[in-house]
């Protein structure tokens, strides 16, 4: 198989080589082509990351230099008529003045061929878009993955193609989406399990200490430290009755602690709060408990808390509920979506931060074996682990981190989405193994992304601000070699619901439409979106 020569080798430099591009091709080569040099020992394959002539003249002349930096990927050992197996790495180095040569479909199609292992198709490779582009499941899935991309690079479309491809193979799979704008109810249809607000239940006495805090106490010290400490006097006791009066001999209390998921009253709290209230002489001293007091009516009387604070008796929930939302069993609706834009502002942090703490701890807490893999995905990411850990919500930043960190071990997975990487913790997205880069014009979140990613693709990573719409750079272990593709496109009712105003349609005539204001401010009065 004759290949079209395109140049020889002039420097070798660890990983990378410089080509010297001959004058009737060099025109022919553009960053992100793949090129092999083919020696007796091996085939090397790399990616075009840069172009240059070093000293050009006013017009394109015959004597001017045309140089290639090439990044090696990996190699195909033995000569061409050896059995071709790709794999990684390049352990013979190309030597100076070796010829390097255009590939062709057939290789692109061996290199980017279906891995052995469980495999999905993501899209299609852009060097040829007859040469389909697989994820590897179980290391893109296992290992955690991102998505990054500025606001309309594709990012929800990106994530719909690539839970579509896994759960269209893979119909008893366990996914948790967050979904901070209500996008993704329209890409999944009957294949999730839809949470909003309204059918959200989340009781209080699923809280740990630290989000109790912050939904029951006030913001500023002194009091929050004071009433912290009332607080949990109070919590601990009402538990611990709960725990009596649970059943014939009362329940078990050697290893009841403040964060121990245990059901208890929460008027109980109340009348403990009036009881300690009363036992004071100083009428300064009461203002703790009265704050709480006030605080635990107030939350019990909203509406947009009834999720929390609505339900009428005190039962133990815990297994349905977690069995609801992580679909053990998935009853043909293998995800959950927790539309997270009508919960109030004040308390998403915690809603956020009890769902991951109760998915990882479960894990945990299973028997070695008997458990189910989860993919937790969180949207807007940087909101919830960001890299200034001053403006994050402790328990959400830790329970995420812990994920990110230890998830594997147990069967939990993580899937960050973001529009801005430099915002995100570093030490979050360094436990990431797969990264699909989107359009990124940001120069900032452009080296924050060079910085994180696993493999010498820096040709591939110079293409980020010029990519279309649903084309990614993905790198990491959940694909066989690093590639820019083109994702699949998504048929209209699998897309994710778009909230960019359409300004030249509506603005095009008049708004004669009075009533829409009367139904605004209804919903906007009864917290119904």
């Amino acid at each position: 198989m004759e290949r079209r020569e395109l140049g020889y080798v002039a420097a070798v430099e660890g990983a990378e080589v410089t080509v010297v591009l001959g004058h009737d091709v060099f025109a022919d080569v553009t960053v992100g082509d793949m090129v092999v040099i083919v020696s007796s020992r091996s085939m090397v394959f790399g990616l075009v990351q840069s172009l240059s002539t070093p000293s050009p003249a006013a017009t394109v002349a015959p004597g001017d230099r045309h140089l290639a930096r090439v990044a090696l990927l990996g190699e195909s050992l033995g000569t061409e008529e050896t059995a071709f197996v790709f794999q990684r790495g390049v352990s013979h180095n190309p030597r100076l003045g070796a010829v390097v040569r255009q590939t062709d479909s057939a290789d692109l199609a061996r290199i980017y061929a279906k891995p052995t292992k469980s495999s999905v198709v993501v899209g299609a490779l852009h060097q040829d878009p007859d040469v389909p582009a697989y994820v590897i499941v179980d290391d893109f899935l296992g290992k955690h993955f991102a998505v990054l991309g500025t606001t309309g690079s594709g990012k929800s479309c990106t994530v719909a193609v690539l839970l579509r491809s896994v759960l269209t193979a893979h119909r008893n799979g366990h996914i948790v989406l967050l979904d901070p704008h209500d996008e993704y109810a329209a890409a999944f249809g009957d294949m999730a399990e839809m949470v909003t607000p309204d059918t959200l239940v989340l009781p209080y006495w699923l809280l740990d200490f630290e989000e109790m805090v912050q939904v029951f106490c006030s913001t500023g010290q002194p009091y929050r430290e004071v009433e912290a400490n009332i607080l949990k006097d109070c919590v601990m006791a009402a538990k611990a009755e709960y725990l009596r009066g649970s059943g014939p001999g009362g329940g078990d209390e050697a290893g009841l602690t403040i964060d121990t998921p245990i059901p208890y009253r929460l008027a109980r709290v109340s009348e403990l709060l009036k009881v300690g209230m009363g036992k004071l002489d100083k009428p300064e001293s009461s203002i703790p408990y009265m704050r709480l007091t006030a605080r635990i009516d107030a939350l019990r009387r909203d509406r947009r808390f009834s999720f929390m604070f609505g339900q009428l008796t005190v039962e133990d929930v815990m297994g349905e509920v977690l069995a609801r939302y992580m679909r053990l069993p998935a009853d043909g609706r293998p995800m959950t979506i927790f539309n997270l834009a009508g919960v109030p502002s004040e308390i998403v942090d915690v809603v956020v931060s009890v769902l991951c703490r109760l998915i990882f701890d479960f894990a945990l807490w299973t028997k070695r074996g008997t458990g189910v893999p989860i993919l937790l995905v969180c949207e807007e990411a940087h909101r919830y682990v960001p890299r200034d850990s001053a403006v994050a919500f402790g328990p959400t930043r830790r329970a995420l981190s812990r994920i990110a960190k230890e998830g594997r071990k147990y069967g939990v997975s993580l899937g960050l989405v973001t529009q801005r990487p430099s915002e995100i913790s570093e030490t979050v997205l360094s436990q990431v193994n797969t990264l699909f880069s989107l359009r990124m014009s940001n120069e900032q979140d452009q080296l924050f992304v060079r910085r994180a990613m696993p493999e010498n693709a820096a040709g591939l990573l110079a293409a980020l601000p010029a990519l279309r719409t649903q084309e990614a750079v993905v790198v990491g272990e959940g694909v066989p070699v690093p590639m820019r593709i083109r994702l699949r496109e998504l048929a209209a009712d699998e897309r994710p619901r778009s909230d960019t105003a359409r300004f030249s349609e509506v603005w095009s005539g008049p708004c004669n439409d009075k009533n829409f204001i009367a139904d605004t401010l209804e919903r906007w009065r009864r917290q119904i979106r």
